[in-house]
């Protein structure tokens, strides 16, 4: 079955830097899309943080950020490890939340990891 594992979270403090880890299983792990979302606080709605498309040969892969984190995160995937990963500099206080793998195959097919806390205080 399908299973997104994040990990890599934890206490950081501002100006800190973090990378988070999803492990993929369960599914051609290439052909699709992998996103990172977040949750900020209970009962808010989860936020789109990045995405990343499978690659297209030449184009490669087509990456999206959301505006609060452009320029300070960044999104990659290793093919080869079924992983895909977000590398987080200048981690601020409103960058805590729970961090969110998900991956969606279509049709309302949408996978979600059990999530990572991540806490930027000092």
């Amino acid at each position: 079955q399908v299973q997104l594992v994040e990990s890599g979270g934890g206490l950081v403090q501002p100006g800190g830097s973090l990378r988070l880890s999803c492990a993929a299983s369960g599914f051609t792990f290439s052909s699709y899309g992998m996103s990172w979302y977040r949750q900020q606080a209970s009962g808010k709605e989860r936020e789109l943080v990045a995405f990343i498309t499978k690659f297209i040969t030449n184009t490669g892969d087509r990456i999206n950020y959301a505006a609060s984190v452009k320029g300070r995160f960044t999104i990659s995937r290793d093919n080869a490890k079924n992983t895909v990963y977000l590398q987080m500099n200048s981690l601020k206080p409103e960058d805590t939340a729970v961090y969110y793998c998900y991956t969606n195959f279509g049709a309302g097919s949408g996978y979600w990891g059990q999530g990572t806390q991540v806490t930027v205080s000092s």
